[in-house]
């Protein structure tokens, strides 16, 4: 691969970085808002109602793919006749899985004894039919590096939804307020996508075809619902022995560490597959990704995971009222569970890129069969050993994902640990500045966040100069390089 190519992949890929974080964040702030208006107009049992059903529709959801979008994404040469296959397999899949959901609806509300989830449950389950609608669309968008289209179809539905749920809530409709905004957002999200984006499926089916893709993508299914099942069987557990409302206080910890990971994290992930699977042959460079990867995103993710932990209680009263403070301990959990992703995501995605779904599998049957030996270690102790057994678990999963690599790209753990520790150490130095600030009593709580965050921001730029960190000099010097080249446009 010639200097030009090289250097017009990494164009393509800042720029595209850019774009998904831009959606990212807009989508995931403007939701972040609304999530705050709502946790002040329903209680906490009626999110605890929704929570549930969210996790068996996540669970759901991980059909509707069946893993034909990254087998679309992996494959270099796919083309039409491959696209309108996935496309009408994936159709024909959801309309399926829909039925079972409408089927064992009453069977969930029974073991929950909640005969509303129901009604819920039937009408939530429609996101999946229209969910299989732009599977293939997003697909072809991540291919083809035009993340720009993620940006207005996202915001826009994003935006409409929270409307819609807001106004659906301070009319009294309780739990319906919070499945109808998910309903639309999911609706006006594929609609502004599809009018967006130029792909059409034609009339064309191959068995052939399917099956090829079939061989990769069914072994990625199987990971992300081993995956998906072990990430929502904590909320399964809690919701069953213990409350809704502990339920609800549990989730609601993860959702400021979510916010960030889903704007920074679900960014680079989402990027990087594409384009590692566009160099998949060259070791040398596919490595030299994964690294940077690393170092990068843990620059940019430690600091806000121990900045929320350290403002975390100004954060829960000034935005959501003392009636959630019983959420702060998993909000301390989760910081660190997501200051980790950058060593899960970077792995995971060169070993996908290289299309060694096989060994993917593997390490997810490994990673989950320990992981349900904690969750059944801790289950009965209470809900604060529960989010406790997720913190042991993402240290066990960060050395197994990273094991492969070893071999694979000659990168191994140790190296891995090396390249994120600076930013964890910076971070973590930042943290104690912040936490321990001595503000008077007597300041209102929004100033002394405001005081918080300078302070914070300071020491860790200030630091990362001062020690001339190697991922700070590259992030700075990519967005100067990126602000250039977009004026000289």
């Amino acid at each position: 691969m010639n200097g030009k190519q090289n250097n017009e992949i990494k164009n393509k890929t800042i720029s595209n970085l850019i774009w998904r974080y831009a959606e990212r964040c807009g989508a995931q702030g403007i939701s972040f808002v609304i999530s705050i208006v709502l946790a002040r107009l329903l209680s906490p049992s009626e999110y605890g109602t929704i929570a549930l059903v969210t996790v068996f529709l996540s669970i759901f959801q991980v059909f509707v793919d069946s893993g034909m979008g990254s087998a679309l994404i992996q494959k270099k040469d796919a083309d039409q006749l491959d696209f309108s296959t996935i496309f009408f397999f994936n159709i024909f899949m959801c309309l399926v899985i829909y039925g079972v959901f409408y089927a064992v609806a009453p069977l969930i509300a029974n073991y929950y004894d909640n005969s509303e989830l129901t009604a819920v449950i039937r009408v939530l389950g429609i996101t999946i039919i229209i969910s299989g609608v732009k599977n293939v669309q997003q697909a072809y968008v991540s291919k083809n590096l035009i993340f720009k289209k993620f940006f207005f179809s996202t915001l826009f539905g994003t935006m409409l939804a929270g409307v819609v749920g807001i106004v659906l809530a301070y009319m009294g409709f309780g739990v319906w307020a919070l499945v109808a905004q998910q309903v639309v957002n999911t609706l006006v999200d594929t609609i502004v996508l599809w009018a967006t984006v130029k792909w059409r499926p034609k009339m064309m089916f191959s068995f052939e075809r399917l099956k090829g893709m079939f061989s990769y993508g069914w072994k990625l299914l199987l990971s992300n619902l081993l995956n998906t099942v072990y990430n929502d069987i904590r909320q399964l557990i809690i919701g069953k022995v213990y409350s809704g409302s502990d339920l609800a206080y549990y989730n609601r910890g993860k959702t400021f560490p979510n916010f960030v990971v889903n704007n920074i994290n679900t960014s680079i992930n989402s990027v990087l597959f594409p384009v590692m699977s566009q160099v998949q042959d060259d070791k040398e460079k596919l490595k030299n990704m994964t690294r940077r990867a690393i170092m990068t995103s843990s620059f940019i993710m430690w600091p806000f995971m121990f900045g929320l932990m350290a403002t975390g209680k100004t954060v829960f009263i000034l935005l959501l009222t003392e009636k959630w403070l019983p959420s702060l301990p998993f909000l301390y959990i989760f910081c660190f569970v997501s200051g980790m992703q950058p060593i899960h995501t970077a792995n995971l995605n060169a070993i996908k890129a290289q299309g060694k779904s096989d060994v993917f599998l593997r390490l997810e049957v490994i990673k989950k069969t320990v992981g349900i030996l904690i969750i059944l270690g801790t289950m009965n102790i209470s809900v604060f050993a529960i989010g406790m057994g997720s913190v042991f678990y993402t240290i066990f999963a960060s050395v197994v994902n990273a094991f492969p690599n070893k071999s694979l790209l000659d990168y191994s753990y140790f190296e891995q640990i090396k390249d994120m520790i600076p930013s964890f150490l910076l971070s973590a130095a930042m943290f104690a500045i912040v936490y321990f600030l001595p503000l008077p009593k007597f300041l209102p709580l929004i100033i002394v966040l405001i005081i918080q965050v300078i302070v914070g921001a300071v020491v860790y730029v200030g630091g990362a100069k001062l020690f001339k960190m190697q991922a700070a000099e590259y992030a700075f010097s990519t967005l100067i390089k990126f602000k250039d080249r977009k004026k000289a446009a």
